[in-house]
């Protein structure tokens, strides 16, 4: 009898492969239900408040402070470097505009055009922390800024960070025209502190790496001067 009953087709064996997986994803997901929408709708949530912040706040914040910088721009081209930094009293200089647009690229290159000015002006220490806090790169102006950091930190005689700054300044081996003028104020760094190896190899990448630049004409000079003859 009770091998009867074990085979009675009456009585089919349910095997895996007559499970529906979709049935084991609908269990599931009932089971789980609360945690996946909330999962769901916390990353909907991120999804637009990350487009509206790009495109309802800092795109336009952006724009602003691209046309905001562009007046006091003229001003340092006309080297007029207090108005560039303080404003004309309609329009705002380098340091408004670097604290209103905290956060955008124009505030950033406010911090440049901002040391610069300083620099002229013969404010050293302004133009070493303005410089200090703009981030050159992926910009036009990143060797420069490290050029303009090393010229104020040797006014403020302090050789040992000009020199530092004038490395990083001639890191762009391609530039023909700043890289080779970064590497003679490095070298003359070099001589002041007394570290005239250290110059003869900056003096020799001028002559051998930039002979066509306006420095290489007198480096057999300088080199000369340092015992260097060949």
């Amino acid at each position: 009898m009770a091998n009867r009953v074990r085979t009675n087709p009456a009585e089919p064996k349910i095997t895996a492969t007559d499970i529906n997986p979709l049935d084991n994803v609908q269990v599931m997901y009932e089971k789980n239900k609360k945690a996946i929408n909330t999962t769901v709708t916390v990353v909907l949530l991120v999804v637009v408040a990350v487009f509206a912040y790009l495109k309802l706040y800092k795109a336009p914040r952006e724009d602003k402070a691209a046309t905001a910088i562009s007046f006091p721009q003229r001003y340092f081209q006309a080297d007029s470097m207090r108005l560039a930094l303080q404003g004309d009293g309609q329009h705002q200089g380098f340091l408004k505009i670097e604290k209103k647009y905290d956060g955008t690229k124009a505030a950033n290159l406010a911090h440049y055009y901002a040391g610069v000015c300083y620099l002229h002006m013969g404010d050293f220490k302004n133009a070493i922390s303005q410089l200090k806090d703009f981030d050159g790169k992926g910009t036009m102006v990143q060797y420069a800024a490290w050029g303009a950091l090393g010229d104020a930190y040797m006014e403020s005689n302090n050789i040992h960070e000009g020199i530092a700054a004038y490395e990083k300044a001639a890191g762009n081996k391609d530039d023909q025209i700043l890289t080779p003028l970064y590497l003679l104020r490095e070298g003359m760094a070099y001589e002041m502190n007394n570290q005239s190896d250290n110059a003869k190899k900056a003096y020799m990448r001028i002559r051998d790496e930039y002979p066509q630049s306006i420095q290489a004409r007198d480096m057999d000079k300088y080199l000369a001067r340092l015992g260097q003859l060949d």
